[in-house]
């Protein structure tokens, strides 16, 4: 049967309608885009600044990494550790710290930083005064890691970066509750660096800056 004249003129109707929506779609997406577009731009400046803040958090771990992984490695080469469990201890300890080292400068190098130099450090008193003082130093030093992190966790912007520090921050919780627990502390508190768990059922964070005049002793003066 033909078409009537009014049956076509209303596909023509509705084929013109569909084609004016989709257009109109279009259109409303490419406005969208464009507003994603823009907003993402206003953007870039913010993320160079969280880029940058992401890198100074990440050296700073490093640096501490660095002092760490050094101490173990002087607590095994001095032979003033005679005991097994400690001497093994500093062992497993030193390698997981240099697990770290190399983490976080893979991390700064990601985000287009230069990692931090390794600084020369300064053991020597600590070593002078036996294993009871190495230990000791070691627990509190790891208790410091882990203050450390915790503190800058809410300042990470990459997600990615954040989970990297934190699975860090529970390494070296579980190598101060160790360390402690060798040394006799326990779970005794009495201060942020004494004790297993220093801080009872909820740990405390420290600045930057504590973190760094607690961590000061260690490092050689240039």
């Amino acid at each position: 049967m033909p078409p009537t004249e009014a049956s076509t003129s209303r596909k023509r109707f509705l084929t013109l309608g569909a084609a004016g929506a989709v257009g109109g779609v279009l259109a409303a997406c490419g406005r969208d885009s464009k507003k994603r577009a823009a907003a993402t731009s206003n953007k870039k400046a913010p993320a160079r600044d969280a880029r940058a803040r992401d890198i100074e958090i990440l050296n700073f771990a490093l640096t501490l990494e660095y002092v760490e992984a050094d101490f173990y490695d002087q607590i095994v080469g001095s032979g003033v550790v005679k005991e097994p469990t400690v001497l093994e201890l500093a062992r497993r300890f030193g390698e997981t710290e240099r697990l770290h080292v190399g983490a976080l400068t893979f991390a700064v190098l990601g985000l287009g930083g230069k990692p931090a130099e390794k600084p020369r450090t300064a053991f020597d008193d600590v070593l002078a005064g036996g294993p009871r003082k190495v230990l000791e130093t070691a627990a509190m030093v790891e208790n410091l890691g882990a203050a450390a992190y915790l503190a800058q966790a809410a300042n990470i912007h990459d997600k990615d970066i954040l989970a990297r520090a934190l699975s860090i921050h529970t390494v070296e919780a579980r190598h101060a509750a160790a360390l402690n627990s060798l040394a006799g502390k326990g779970f005794r508190g009495g201060g942020a660096l004494v004790g297993a768990l220093p801080d009872g059922a909820f740990a405390k964070p420290m600045a930057m800056a504590d973190v760094l005049k607690a961590v000061k002793p260690f490092i050689a003066k240039a």
